[in-house]
């Protein structure tokens, strides 16, 4: 019996902590995968940033660049221009890497996947920041990908999620991975630019992706294009998702998980499709009435802080600057040529940064939930299952594969005698029936092997207890 209970302390799978599930034996394999990814980045940590040829993409890859402690993989649609925006902000070319990553296509994000874990020789991803993004506000129609769905909708949001799901296995054996999505002000409506301003960003039920969201639905909400809202939903969604990654997957991976709003970068590319009157007087209005505006060069440095900064390790947190309160208005900021301070705009540096509130509807958790379930059948992504850390203890490995045995017994006789409920919930809903267990649950040796010991020990137990208490009297028996 006790090689036998040894064997199970031997065979039993155990799942560690979350740190301890990172460690790994030493193989031939795995040395060479070290050996070749120390050759190649050195000590320097690889992070991945989507859109870094234009705006905020493109000035945090240089700040992260500049520290020298990165390799940055610019994902970005035409490698040509990269190129070309490279040389111009003399980006270190031996620590950074442009790969093509079509966001309206989700074979392209396939390849890009595939490429990266080839180029990265077996070491873990560092960093990840979902930063692409397109904004249509002028048009009057929608466009849409090869994919079949309009084109903020796949490339801001949908083309992200797919790209999280294919690279998060991999992040998850970093020590200290970060996956940090850019939202908006104009997503989070507790606020006047994201609830004051028409359109307000607004799921509703979901309609459109329930539908599938495929040519010619346009909107994530089912109803009629807005180019404008429809940006500002992809960015709603992106904030969703984090929370949900958060709380799925934050204390078994260890990747934290947040999102960011910068600053209104009132003079970025994001804006190429406005009126040129808007682009001409827009950042003045930002800067000078609201106090939003912020740079591209400082906003690259605030993405850069989310991933950088050891106080910005923690997760599930939306991520803002220059939150207190609000000095130097109207004739003061125009006398300085300043900036409205504490609005969330330009200044304070990186001690400005705060965890901000997100609203109603970025908090709604059984939306966000429909979310992650649509998404996922559209763009076929794959997750793992959702499984908190436990102890390594041999102990309670054996014990618990011993009570999973007895429980599987006890449930099958249970449930042989379940009451018929009818086919239909209280709220109208299908009723998905547990699977009844049977012999057949019991599907590998161990388990077999656990499933032994438990009926022993349910034996055992039951001869030792007659022998310590006695036989029942007959009266007990009789009135039981």
């Amino acid at each position: 019996m006790k090689i036998f209970v040894l064997s199970l302390l031997l065979a039993v799978p155990t799942t560690g902590f979350t740190w301890m599930g990172k460690i790994k034996m030493p193989t031939i394999t795995n040395l060479g995968e070290m050996m070749a990814g120390q050759a190649k980045f050195g000590d320097k940590k690889i992070m991945v940033v989507t859109g870094t040829s234009s705006g905020l993409g493109k000035m945090t890859a240089r700040t992260a660049l500049r520290t020298g402690e990165y390799h940055v993989i610019g994902a970005v649609r035409d490698l040509d221009k990269m190129e070309l925006v490279a040389e111009l902000e003399e980006f270190d070319m031996s620590s950074f890497t442009p790969m093509e990553c079509d966001l309206s296509s989700y074979a392209s994000v396939d390849r890009f996947c595939a490429q990266l874990e080839e180029f990265t020789k077996g070491r873990p991803i560092d960093r990840l920041a979902c930063n692409a993004a397109v904004y249509q506000p002028s048009l009057d129609y929608a466009k849409y990908t090869e994919d079949g769905h309009e084109q903020q909708m796949q490339i801001n949001f949908l083309s992200h999620f797919k790209l999280i799901s294919k690279l998060m296995p991999n992040m998850a054996k970093s020590e200290d991975a970060r996956v940090v999505l850019v939202g908006s002000v104009t997503g989070n409506d507790n606020t006047v630019g994201g609830g004051g301003v028409y359109p307000v960003a607004d799921l509703k039920e979901l309609e459109g992706l329930a539908h599938g969201a495929q040519k010619p639905i346009s909107m994530i909400d089912g109803y009629s294009f807005n180019g404008a809202k429809a940006y500002k939903d992809s960015k709603l969604c992106l904030m969703m998702l984090s929370n949900m990654l958060h709380d799925k997957y934050h204390r078994q991976t260890g990747i934290a998980f947040s999102s960011i709003y910068p600053g209104c970068i009132a003079e970025s590319p994001l804006f190429r499709e406005k009126r040129p009157w808007f682009r001409k007087y827009f950042p003045v209005f930002m800067k000078y009435v609201t106090g939003g505006f912020v740079g591209e060069e400082e906003a690259g440095q605030r993405l850069f802080q989310v991933m950088h900064d050891p106080r910005c390790t923690k997760s599930g947190v939306y991520w803002s600057w220059n939150g207190g309160p609000r000095e130097g208005r109207g004739a003061e900021a125009i006398e300085k040529g300043g900036q409205i301070m504490g609005a969330g705009g330009a200044g304070g540096g990186w001690d400005s940064i705060f965890e901000n509130d997100q609203s109603n509807k970025v908090m709604d958790s059984e939306k966000t939930l429909k979310l992650f379930k649509y998404a996922t059948k559209i763009t076929g992504a794959q997750w793992p299952d959702s499984n908190q850390p436990t102890s390594p203890c041999p102990t309670l490995a054996v014990i618990g594969a011993v009570t999973a045995a007895l429980n599987a017994k006890e449930e099958m006789e249970r449930m042989k005698g379940a009451a018929n409920l009818g086919d239909v919930d209280i709220l109208g809903q299908p009723i998905v029936r547990a699977e009844k267990p049977s012999g057949g649950m019991v599907p590998n040796p161990v388990a077999e092997g656990a499933f032994v010991a438990a009926s022993l020990f349910e034996e055992v137990a039951k001869r030792q207890a007659g022998k310590v208490l006695g036989e029942l009297p007959d009266e007990a028996v009789e009135k039981a």
